[in-house]
């Protein structure tokens, strides 16, 4: 029998009865979501975790065939839900994680109420007319990198994706976080993360959705929240000023605000 909470070091705290869960993208953990958890605690119950190579999770679970695909990652997001029996869930996802919520809950809709996705991409590489932000041969030419040096590819990559250079704290918390993920695992991680293809899983959802895009993100372009927005079911958009791909950090107090506005409207 799997131990879920010791696997996905499963944190659950909050004063309201409604699940929410916070998931966190790529080179992280749950600890990016510090900044929002306080403004939700008193009224949703909140879940945190990490997935299985990331934060204080258990290593020992990681099996590179499971996890080489997202529907690997949401599989576990399942299990979190009916281990602690969760129902009328929101999940918040960030980046790579958005699409895991799709297919978690295109799998079993019956534990969603609403996913909300933070600068989602259902492809990251330009395909025709489709503008995912990244071309392949430079997609792939960062992953050589990564594999040569990993810790040269995160001190690299992490002021690419944070954005901001005026506060370089962030790019460095985001260095750090790179930094603290097995690399291995990290590796595969990244090629499930940006090789994936979730396009044709859009038009499968039937949850409720919001898109949170920034106004400049080099992983996430604008282009494609409207791409969701009208390929998704149910799905409306926010542009936020924010800049860079996580605005959980680089800018809380706006991705609290329309994260707040979507769900008090719902």
């Amino acid at each position: 029998m799997i131990d879920v909470i010791k696997r996905n070091n499963i944190r659950i705290f909050g004063e309201g009865s409604q699940p929410l869960i916070f998931a966190h993208g790529f080179g992280c953990d749950q600890n990016v979501w510090r900044h929002l958890v306080n403004s939700f605690q008193s009224q949703y119950k909140i879940i945190l975790f990490d997935y299985v190579g990331a934060g204080k999770s258990d290593l020992s679970a990681y099996d590179s065939k499971k996890y080489a695909s997202l529907d690997g990652y949401a599989q576990d997001v399942i299990d979190i839900c009916e281990v602690l029996d969760l129902k009328d869930v929101v999940f918040v996802g960030h980046s790579v994680s958005c699409m895991v919520g799709v297919r978690a809950a295109i799998l079993n809709p019956s534990y969603f109420s609403k996913l909300v996705f933070v600068t989602p991409s259902p492809c990251y590489i330009n395909d025709g007319e489709y503008i995912g932000g990244l071309e392949e041969t430079d997609l792939l030419d960062l992953l050589a990198v990564m594999d040569n040096n990993y810790l040269g590819w995160s001190g690299m990559i992490a002021p690419m994706v944070m954005a901001n250079a005026e506060r370089p704290e962030l790019a460095e918390e985001l260095n750090d976080n790179f930094c603290a993920t097995d690399p291995g695992i990290a590796k595969e991680f990244a090629r499930v993360t940006f090789l994936s293809d979730s396009r044709e899983d859009l038009q499968k959802l039937t949850i409720p959705s919001f898109t949170l895009q920034c106004s400049d993100d080099i992983l996430a372009p604008v282009t494609v929240g409207y791409y969701i927005q009208q390929n998704v079911l149910d799905n409306s958009l926010a542009i936020l000023n924010a800049t860079g791909h996580c605005p959980h950090l680089s800018a809380p107090e706006e991705t609290i605000s329309v994260i707040r506005s979507f769900l008090d409207a719902a």
